[in-house]
């Protein structure tokens, strides 16, 4: 008897919290952490998008800033995977400079470089490849020249390509908000097999009476 009062005093504890009253606040619990991980990836975006604009503007110090600050935060925080980008600006720039260079230097015929831009320079209103294939096309009637030109070797695209990963958990608010999510979800676990234990106890009790 002292046995079946005891299974019945221990199912009553813990039926004075509903399983639907946790069950809310699981819920709560999942739509808080939803929006710390939306939080996260916004801030890496808006970290990203400096990136781009401080590319854009030509800084170089900036865009490495910009660059260090975008992947110590991907690195510290979920949901923060910024996917590959590109720094176009700076890949046009050097590949731009590389060129310049080599054009510089085949003047054999004279200034010839000069002369190409002065046909070019009016036909594109920025440094694009369409640019460089004009050049490319006048500086061709000068064959020792565009020899020299065909040989140049631009900057590998790989080193203006980046992609910065973030952790399976971090310890900020998504983090925590997370582990108390899986500790509410592990409660109503454990609250319905311990009550179907006790229930199973009780009926088996019965029927040894």
């Amino acid at each position: 008897m002292a046995d079946k009062r005891q299974i019945k005093k221990s199912i009553n504890t813990i039926k004075r919290v509903k399983t639907w009253q946790l069950i809310v606040v699981l819920l709560l619990g999942v739509f808080i952490t939803a929006t710390f991980l939306r939080l996260n990836n916004i801030e890496m975006s808006n970290r990203r998008e400096a990136v781009i604009r401080a590319d854009t503007q030509g800084d170089h110090e900036t865009v490495q800033d910009r660059l260090y600050d975008l992947q110590r935060y991907s690195s510290q925080h979920m949901n923060a995977n910024t996917g590959i980008f590109y720094l176009e600006d700076s890949y046009k720039r050097a590949s731009k400079k590389a060129y310049d260079h080599a054009a510089a230097s085949a003047s054999k015929y004279g200034n010839i470089y000069k002369k190409a831009q002065e046909v070019c320079q009016p036909k594109f209103t920025a440094w694009s490849m369409a640019y460089v294939n004009c050049t490319r096309d006048e500086l061709a009637k000068y064959p020792a020249s565009s020899a020299m030109l065909n040989g140049v070797d631009g900057p590998s695209p790989s080193l203006y390509r980046h992609n910065f990963s973030s952790p399976s958990w971090s310890p900020d608010f998504a983090g925590y908000s997370l582990l108390a999510c899986l500790a509410v979800a592990l409660v109503i676990v454990v609250r319905l097999i311990t009550l179907g234990v006790l229930q199973f106890l009780l009926k088996r009790h019965y029927r040894g009476v």
